[in-house]
C-alpha cells in the first residue's frame, strides 16, 4: 500500500510539474474544409470470385471431442 501511494504521489508531482512548464495554448488553427468534387464510382453487379485456400471453418461445438 505504501508503494502504491508513493508511486501515485510521484506521478502526480511529475504531471503537475510538466503542466506548469507546458507552453501557452495557441489559438486554434483555421478549420480545413475538404474540396467538393464528384467521385465516379462504378459498381459491378456481381462480386468477383475469390480463391479460398485451406479447409472450411467449422466451429467447435463440443470442446471435448476433436
Amino acid at each position: 500500500m505504501f508503494l502504491l501511494a508513493t508511486v501515485t504521489l510521484c506521478c502526480v508531482a511529475v504531471a503537475g510539474t510538466l503542466t506548469l512548464f507546458e507552453p501557452m495554448p495557441s489559438p486554434a488553427p483555421e478549420k480545413r474544409v475538404a474540396e467538393t468534387a464528384v467521385i465516379d464510382v462504378t459498381r459491378t453487379p456481381v462480386q468477383t470470385p475469390v480463391r479460398v485456400v485451406g479447409a472450411p471453418f467449422e466451429p467447435n461445438i463440443n470442446p471435448r471431442q476433436r
